[in-house]
């Protein structure tokens, strides 16, 4: 029988549980913020679309063509705009709410991929159509990735968060990466690509819902306006004007020039190398997921800022060795391990820098210098897709690879050597913003 005295002096709960609890609300502190949680609700959605596309996309033109060198020229035309237009969002960004950008943007991607889908369930699909439509679409992304990137800080009701916000961003793009793809194999396999793309066109109802249910603060309007082009070469001096943004802008545009390109290539190593169909693309797509997957869980659950520089360095080491050994690779399963490894280091490497300059950014430069963390790590691909496509058609894809992996193994050995530097200069500005205290090492 129980007494009053029990009754008072409940049994603790174990100390492994409360820990349990207290590392889950660490990892998913950022949805504490109501805009932040709708935003993760409806991006989730949309991204299983957006990878689904993607995958079915590139089969598509592989299928129709044969052509490597085709496929290179869909990634340029898809990813180009971005290297021309994003300084141009990255000022818009700073002078319009971000939130009414994104609404617009998001409804042209929506009507990008029905069109896409009726001319391949009609029947009437050809390759200068997917060219003009993937261009169309790299204008939108132009436009929205720079301003969708700067809109995350406004989503999170504390600064505290927002690295937070930042790794759980990643993790639902890599998450939809692990999903999209595999269903989008099996939808190819069986129904076409057409289906695809009607699905991620609807897909976009459930982010635009959440943008428009969002409550965002009106943004203080400035006294002055200049003229875009001033504000444009007012971002460039300050963005190069910093060592730090300087060199981490410099190492993403490496990395997208000469490694991410690999992955434009996939479809040729899934027929090709490895012997498969879509249901192999559709694997290997998965094993770079379901690295970046695991990537974004570890950011997510870093407590601080701190210690990220090491973790570019790392990560762009894990990177190039696993596009290296993919390369190489005859076997199935070693192929996948690899790119476990390669989607790992490619996820932690972008997901650390764009934290790192959101942290260090003034708030009105951020729109502007997240448009060159754009223009450096997707504007950069195109040209990337471009050599590889090339280089494919002389060389061999598996060699053209190689020499991607091995070039981003030297930029992470160069940007380590930087690295004691930039801490140096980092540092005072940790502190200004109470990241660090003052006698901290």
């Amino acid at each position: 029988m129980e007494t009053g005295t029990e009754k008072q002096h409940p049994t603790p709960e174990p100390k492994e549980n409360l820990e349990g609890q207290s590392r889950t609300r660490l990892f998913l502190r950022a949805l504490r913020s109501r805009n932040y949680r709708l935003f993760v609700a409806g991006q989730g959605i949309s991204l299983i679309g957006t990878w689904m596309q993607q995958v079915a996309m590139s089969w598509l033109v592989y299928r129709m063509t044969g052509s490597a060198m085709l496929l290179g020229i869909v990634g340029f035309t898809s990813q180009i705009p971005s290297f021309l237009l994003a300084p141009v969002a990255g000022v818009l960004a700073d002078r319009w709410e971000k939130r009414h950008l994104l609404l617009a943007t998001q409804a042209l991607a929506l009507i990008q991929a029905a069109l896409l889908a009726i001319i391949v369930l009609t029947g009437v699909v050809q390759i200068w159509h997917i060219v003009l439509l993937s261009l169309f679409l790299g204008i939108v992304n132009a436009f929205d990735i720079p301003i969708r990137q700067s809109f995350v800080v406004q989503m999170v009701d504390s600064r505290e968060d927002l690295s937070n916000a930042i790794a759980l961003n990643s993790s639902m793009v890599h998450g939809a990466r692990l999903i999209g793809p595999t269903i989008a194999g099996l939808l190819v396999a069986s129904v076409g690509e057409g289906v695809c793309f009607a699905i991620n066109s609807a897909s976009y109802l459930a982010v635009i819902a959440a943008l428009a249910a969002m409550r965002v603060a009106p943004r203080p309007q400035h006294l002055q306006r200049q003229h875009v082009l001033h504000e444009l070469h007012e971002g460039v001096l300050y963005a190069f004007g910093s060592k730090p943004i300087r060199n981490i802008i410099m190492l993403l545009a490496l990395i997208s020039l000469m490694g991410m390109p690999y992955s434009v290539l996939i479809p040729v190593f899934a027929r090709e190398v490895l012997h498969g169909s879509s249901h192999t693309y559709g694997f290997l797509m998965t094993a770079t997921g379901s690295g970046a997957l695991v990537g974004a869980f570890y950011l997510a659950s870093r407590r601080s800022v701190i210690g990220l520089g090491m973790v570019i360095v790392r990560a762009a080491i894990f990177f190039g060795t696993g596009i290296a050994v993919f390369a190489i690779s005859n076997i199935f399963t070693l192929s996948m391990l690899s790119l476990v490894v390669a989607g790992f280091g490619a996820m932690t490497l972008v997901a650390s820098c764009n934290t790192i300059l959101q942290t260090i950014v003034d708030e009105d430069k951020r729109g502007r210098v997240m448009s060159f963390f754009t223009m450096a790590f997707i504007g950069m691909a195109p040209f990337g897709s471009l050599i590889a496509g090339a280089l494919a058609g002389r060389i061999g894809a598996k060699e053209t690879v190689l020499i991607g992996g091995m070039s981003c193994l030297a930029g992470g050995i160069i940007f380590f050597r930087q690295l004691p530097l930039l801490r140096k200069i980092i540092r005072p500005i940790y502190i200004d913003r109470g990241i660090i205290q003052e006698k901290e090492d």
